[in-house]
């Protein structure tokens, strides 16, 4: 996520570093740098026209220039606006005092819409609401089956009246149903068109003044940068948006929508869809996003995943072993499950403040390697298990022929053995520091 944007910016604020004291020519020309940086992330014109200014009249004030650390005052002065524009709060989805809460999704085709509506009701789902879905894409084939498959997956039902009623009619009938049977949040799926045209208007207009919602989201990808902005503007214009969801940010290196979407619109991002499976979508959080844009981590998010899928007290024993370097490969294996349900390895390491991302380059998490990784770990005796250092050449054959892998998969697993010992040792030594970095949270290594 982001990739190119950090490296960039990364590099253009790595010269401020350099120098001792900073003149006003120092800032100026490192913020050219910076602005370039933006611009080839796709962000908007004006907002990086904008952004410089603000960052480079605080970055020329009497406090920053005669600083001892000045770089790590314009760095600091670089998170803070890159917060202001994203937003400087966190925004929630809006509940009604009077349920159903209704929450009007809306977009182009392919942007998301159906799987983000499901996305975000199995989220309030988790929190103790009892949302339904409303199938009001008539249009687009397969869309209600869609959306019925989704909300299977997530076990919440999906109201529809098949395709040759008018969505307005099944936007109220589906309301309707939601507080005669105790549904408190309601999410009506709309039609998409590859284009914004006015037939597509007219109908969310005619379904916005119908049924009053809530909410009515955005859902905009955020892999075609400039143009999800204009997207975001026209549909603002036209039914005044209370929120954009941006989907596909785990496959955005630039960062050109979600840095330009707010300043654009003055609409919050609300929500962030960070890959395919039905539990990737977060809340948006705009100061853990400019930490992450910065290289900085983002462990709010890491501790809160960890929650979610850790059991603490195999983490308790876990950290245990780690300190009496008893870790096994019994161990690494569970572990690898553990983390496999916290999501991608890559996001998780992008959180880490400070931490190599290509320490596990060479891990795959995906189904087939997990697989791969069991079959050769329970291929060994308990004693390799617990002593991989006796695993000679023989063994290797051995091990391999029982689990159906070659040597070559056997050493491979060994080298990541290692390698994860090591980082998971760094991760819970860090996690020790009470009130630091990770304020006393076990991380599940």
């Amino acid at each position: 996520m982001f990739q190119s944007l950090t490296e960039k910016l990364g590099a253009a604020l790595r010269k401020f570093r350099n120098k001792g004291r900073l003149t006003e020519a120092d800032v100026r020309e490192g913020m050219r740098e910076v602005k370039l940086a933006l611009l080839e992330a796709d962000v908007n014109f004006k907002v990086v026209k904008d952004f410089v200014k603000n960052v480079t009249e605080r970055a020329v004030g009497e406090t920053v220039m005669e600083s001892l650390l000045p770089a790590q005052q314009i760095v600091k002065i670089v998170h803070e606006e890159l917060i202001a524009l994203m937003g400087s709060d966190s925004p929630r989805l809006e509940i009604s005092s009077r349920p159903p809460t209704v929450v009007m999704m809306v977009g182009l085709q392919g942007a998301g819409k159906t799987t983000h509506a499901a996305k975000i009701a199995g989220m309030y789902k988790k929190k103790g609401k009892n949302p339904l879905l409303v199938a009001c894409d008539v249009y687009r084939p397969a869309a209600i089956k869609q959306l019925q498959v989704v909300g299977e997956s997530l076990h919440i039902p999906v109201f529809e009246m098949g395709t040759d009623i008018s969505p307005v009619k099944i936007a109220k009938e589906g309301i309707s149903y939601a507080t005669k049977n105790g549904y408190d949040l309601v999410f009506i799926d709309t039609a998409g068109r590859l284009q914004i045209d006015e037939v597509l208007m007219q109908e969310l207009k005619d379904i916005q003044n119908a049924v009053s919602p809530t909410e009515i989201l955005l859902v905009i990808d955020a892999m075609t940068g400039q143009e999800a902005v204009n997207v975001a503007k026209s549909f603002n214009d036209l039914l005044d948006i209370t929120g954009v969801v941006l989907t596909k940010l785990d496959g955005d290196a630039r960062g050109g929508a979600a840095l330009s979407v707010r300043y654009v619109t003055g609409k919050p991002i609300k929500f962030i869809g960070t890959g395919e499976k039905m539990d990737m979508i977060e809340l948006f959080h705009p100061d853990r996003m400019a930490s992450h844009i910065l290289g900085m981590g983002d462990v709010l998010s890491l501790i809160e995943k960890a929650e979610e899928a850790v059991d603490q007290k195999k983490a308790a024993e876990l950290e245990k072993k780690l300190r009496e370097a008893t870790f096994t490969l019994d161990d690494f294996l569970d572990q690898m499950h553990q983390i496999k349900k916290m999501g991608n390895i890559e996001q998780l390491l992008s959180m880490i403040p400070g931490m190599n991302a290509g320490a596990l380059k060479d891990v795959s998490m995906d189904e087939s390697r997990m697989a791969q990784t069991e079959a050769i770990i329970l291929s060994m005796t308990e004693k390799e298990r617990i002593q991989p250092d006796i695993i000679n050449g023989s063994r290797r054959r051995r091990i391999a022929k029982g689990s159906g892998t070659t040597v070559e998969d056997v050493n491979r697993l060994l080298k990541q053995f290692e390698q994860m010992k090591k980082m998971m040792k760094q991760m819970s030594g860090a996690s020790r520091h009470r009130g630091g970095m990770f304020g006393g949270m076990k991380l599940p290594f």
